[in-house]
């Protein structure tokens, strides 16, 4: 991949060795015009510059260096660029914060092989790294192509959370041994929707394959009577049906979540709170993890991101659309980004708001800017999109911590690095959705002569009560609990109480306490 970088050109002047500098160090590459190597080592040497590394190879060396050196650094003519020494890291398995937030680490998944979950969604990446090697099966639906692909990443992401493979890369599922059958459904298509119609051949589908449990990431706000009789005898035929709660942040029904025979999920975040996109209806029952949720997606597909700011990393996410590429320089401040920034060879620092994100990156872009950091104007981290616009340069969101931290370092050096890798954060209750089904085939699979009504009142006894107390439009009757609703059922399939817990049978609607 090339790099972009800003040529620095003009006298050094250091003072590495008093007390003050030598504690703000940090380390830089230094890159050399030809043949000038030895003598700029020479002078870094004599005034205090720690040297780190030698890299003959690509004519640079690596130093310990305080912020104000590296800006007199800029002023020598022998120096063609600096940049930070930026930190890399072991590819190791990471475990996203739903899987302990869930139990589904405090349970063994061990028997999970008498259990299939259904996944009706945009299909799978069988070649996927973290994926290959589940006991998957799928049917091809007419006008969707076939099953093992994703052009949507979508299905792929929810599998992830379900069954992501314990095999040292990536993540890990909800179920990560390899034990749980999977079969896929492929019902949206190119462009990212399908019928009603589709969703109810697809239960169909679901059934012939020996589905137990069926995950829908999905839905719509129009209600359709087909559907709803498809889902009731789903329920009869011993099924559990999970669906997403909604995203548009209201309270109106999304169906198929609303359907009294479904299961409907809200999305909550790592501290427990609601996410402000989930829908709070009377049919909300259960909450999974939804906000900022790792998973797999198709091979190559993920922006992976990283920012640095005077010597510091900090955490970042590619804009969606943004090109992949490296860039580094002085940080720029651009403020909100409304006009062209006048930062030739720079990195854009802009804050979130007024202006679209593309606006944004384009006023950077239009000034000459190599790069662009666009800060959060509210809590939390800032996942955004370009909507398709085309721009030149790599971009990139921050939190609005950090960004008040990289605007209090404005004239130091920055970089930024998007490539492309294999797993993204998504937000949504399509997320929180996989965590529930995952969970409920996990429970289930400790005790298969449970019937799915008895599972599904064990996983509304167990939950963690959010929210205001006992079940609410926000939560439903809390947080999915997988170990917790394991240790309810030792007692019996009612929990050893003889009303089915949580309210019994499918009660789920706004008379149901």
């Amino acid at each position: 991949m090339q790099s972009i970088y800003k040529p620095l050109a003009a006298a050094v002047t250091l003072a590495l060795c008093t007390g003050a500098y030598a504690a703000e160090q940090a380390r830089y590459i230094v890159k050399f015009k030809e043949g000038k190597g030895p003598s700029v080592m020479a002078q870094l040497n004599a005034q205090g510059g720690k040297l780190a590394l030698e890299l003959d190879s690509v004519n640079a060396a690596a130093f310990m260096l305080p912020a104000q050196a590296v800006k007199g650094l800029a002023n020598n003519p022998n120096v063609e660029y600096v940049e930070p020494d930026v930190k890399r890291f072991p590819m190791a398995q990471q475990v996203p914060y739903g899987i302990p937030m869930v139990q589904a680490d405090q349970v063994s998944d061990s028997a999970t092989s008498n259990m299939t979950v259904c996944i009706i969604d945009s299909g799978y990446e069988l070649a996927h790294e973290d994926l290959s090697g589940n006991q998957v099966s799928g049917t091809n639906d007419a006008g969707t192509g076939n099953w093992f692909t994703d052009e949507n990443h979508h299905g792929t992401h929810v599998a992830g959370t379900i069954a992501a493979m314990n095999n040292s890369v990536g993540v890990v599922g909800v179920n990560p041994n390899g034990h749980l059958n999977l079969h896929i459904i492929k019902v949206f298509n190119a462009d990212g929707w399908g019928y009603s119609s589709t969703l109810v051949s697809a239960l169909d589908k679901c059934k012939v394959a020996g589905a137990k449990v069926i995950n829908m990431s999905l839905g719509g706000p129009l209600k359709s009577r087909t559907e709803d009789t498809a889902f009731a005898n789903a329920e009869k035929a011993g099924i559990i049906s999970v669906a997403a709660a909604g995203n548009d942040g209201n309270t109106r029904h999304s169906y198929p979540a609303s359907y009294n025979s479904v299961i409907s999920v809200a999305a909550i975040d790592s501290n427990k709170v609601v996410a402000d996109f989930s829908q709070k209806t009377s049919q909300v029952e259960l909450s999974g993890p939804g906000v900022g949720v790792l998973s797999s997606v198709p091979m190559g597909t993920a922006l992976v991101a990283s920012a640095n700011v005077g010597g510091s990393n900090y955490d970042a996410i590619g804009m969606d659309g943004s090109p992949t590429g490296s860039a580094s320089g002085m940080l720029a401040d651009c403020g909100t980004g409304e006009a062209t920034c006048n930062a030739n060879g720079q990195v854009c620092l802009i804050q979130r708001g007024v202006i679209s994100f593309a606006d944004k990156v384009l006023a950077c872009q239009n000034g000459g800017g190599i790069a662009a950091i666009i800060y959060n104007n509210v809590a939390g981290a800032l996942n955004g999109t370009l909507g398709g616009v085309a721009t030149t340069i790599p971009s990139v969101g921050v939190t609005d911590v950090d960004g008040q931290a990289m605007l209090a370092n404005v004239g130091s050096l920055a970089s930024v690095n998007i490539t492309n890798g294999n797993y993204a954060l998504f937000d949504g209750t399509s997320m929180a959705t996989p965590h529930v089904a995952g969970v409920a085939a996990l429970v289930w699979s400790q005790y298969p002569q449970c019937s799915n009504t008895q599972i599904r009142a064990a996983l509304r006894a167990t939950a963690e009560d959010l929210g205001v107390a006992g079940r609410d439009d926000a939560y439903g009757y809390g947080l999915v609990r997988a170990k917790a609703a394991v240790t309810y059922l030792a007692n019996g399939c009612d929990g050893g109480s003889g009303s089915g817990g949580g309210g019994g049978g499918t009660c789920k609607g706004r008379n149901c306490k």
